[in-house]
């Protein structure tokens, strides 16, 4: 990127070039079946592209009192560990989580996890992060375990929105929800 370029335009240049595809069919974990994929993790996972992302979001929860960051295994996890560090650059440190998708068999058999022990997530306002959002199914399952474990859901943020159907689900739902990106951006 140059110090000139807007960090969003950017981003689309990456993830175009290294996670968006189109005219194949696809089925996606919502059921439904597309024209167009977003496999996010080669650029959650590019140096550029992971640091662009987490500032951004930085940049979407300025105004925003939450208390940590996090989501649904496995697209959040590098979401939430990137703005995690990038928010102690900052100065503004935002601890990151993640919810299993199943509690494991052993250990601790916890669904949330990177809490250390003694922390507890009960009144703690959380962002929850997603990769890429079609219905906000993901979403609502992390939403799920996070209000069973006490946490005050203060929005939704998505790297990419598909524009099928999230934002009214969690409109009615009555969560703030904030896409980086979104098909559009792509067609």
């Amino acid at each position: 990127m140059t110090d000139t370029e807007p960090p969003r335009r950017r981003l689309v240049e990456i993830v175009k070039s290294r996670s968006f595809s189109a005219g194949s069919d696809v089925t996606l974990v919502s059921g439904r079946s597309s024209t167009f994929y977003f496999d996010m993790k080669p650029t959650m996972l590019d140096p550029e592209g992971a640091h662009l992302i987490a500032t951004l979001i930085l940049d979407a929860l300025a105004s925003a009192e939450v208390d940590l960051v996090g989501g649904l295994e496995m697209g959040a996890v590098p979401l939430a560990t990137a703005v995690a560090a990038a928010s102690h650059v900052r100065g503004r440190p935002l601890p990151a989580f993640f919810v299993r998708k199943q509690a494991k068999e052993h250990g601790a058999r916890k669904l949330v996890e990177g809490l250390a022990r003694g922390e507890s997530l009960a009144g703690k306002r959380v962002a929850v992060l997603e990769d890429v959002t079609t219905t906000g199914g993901s979403a609502a399952k992390a939403i799920e375990a996070l209000k069973a474990e006490g946490a005050i859901i203060d929005r939704v943020i998505t790297v990419v929105d598909r524009l099928e159907g999230a934002a009214d689900n969690f409109k009615a739902a009555g969560i703030v929800f904030t896409p980086i990106l979104t098909a559009a951006d792509f067609r």
